[in-house]
């Protein structure tokens, strides 16, 4: 196995030294975008900017408030009663190629790449997404040392990708990521909860051992139910100098052998 790592031993004692570094530290949030049509099909929105395209900012009556925090939680109940319902496990079985290894969850706007609606000169995909009728072009830059990150994570892991944004936009630009099949499964905004304003990734719809599920996200939003599971990763919009995938590369080999990811991961967020 070690032959197949791209990085020398002294370059692994190095970033294992900085991921860990990043696991005892909290991950930055993502950074806000305008507030336009165009937000509404990337992750982790506020409330008050999902569905209301067509309202003002005021807001209304008191009454009227309440009324709709009461649908909210409604909804809410009835969903979590669904999806406990057995056989809608969001994945479905594990493969025979995957018997045994942990799942990895992992994100995908500012954790693998970051698009914008805005010309890039160096985007890497511009990939074609109607809205509201009219065809737009999104422009995507890939994090750098993302290839080499999935190849090595495919490697080890049952991959899948969950992201909170809309599958017509995710869905192509992960065809052009992911041109070595590396992820099992891909999850969209509806495989999402709605939790306090934000899409959360509950894992355990996933339908996996918690203790052998792991979350790779910008966001701690986006794991709010399951904190003890993820591994942070800095927000990435442009710097191509950033390392932050390459670094995570030992601290994913080290936890692909994990019997139990909340005492692997509690090792290394230790001081």
């Amino acid at each position: 196995m070690e032959s197949r790592s791209i990085i020398t031993q002294v370059q692994r004692d190095e970033a294992l030294v900085l991921s860990k570094q990043v696991l005892v530290s909290k991950s930055s949030p993502k950074k806000p975008r305008g507030r336009n049509i165009f937000k509404a099909f990337f992750c982790c929105l506020r409330a008050q900017n999902v569905g209301q395209s067509g309202f003002g900012g005021d807001h209304g009556p008191h009454k009227e408030e309440t009324s709709t925090i009461a649908k909210s939680d409604l909804l809410q109940c009835l969903q979590y009663q669904f999806y406990q319902i057995p056989g809608t496990c969001l994945l479905p079985e594990v493969t025979l190629q995957d018997q045994g290894r942990i799942c990895v969850v992992i994100d995908l706007d500012e954790t693998l790449v970051h698009s914008s609606f805005k010309p890039i000169n160096n985007a890497d995909f511009i990939v074609p997404v109607e809205i509201e009728g009219t065809t737009h072009q999104v422009y995507v830059l890939k994090r750098p040392f993302v290839d080499e990150f999935l190849r090595r994570m495919g490697e080890l892991f049952e991959c899948v990708l969950f992201t909170a944004s809309l599958a017509k936009y995710a869905d192509p630009v992960t065809d052009l990521l992911d041109k070595c099949g590396v992820f099992r499964a891909r999850l969209f905004r509806e495989s999402c909860v709605f939790h306090q304003g934000c899409y959360v990734k509950d894992l355990s719809r996933l339908g996996r051992d918690l203790r052998k599920t792991l979350i790779l996200d910008n966001s701690p939003a986006s794991y709010i139910f399951h904190p003890e599971n993820a591994v942070p990763v800095q927000s990435w919009f442009d710097d191509m100098a950033d390392t932050e995938l390459l670094n995570l590369i030992p601290i994913f080999e080290e936890l692909s052998e994990a019997e139990d990811v909340y005492t692997s991961l509690g090792q290394l967020r230790a001081p």
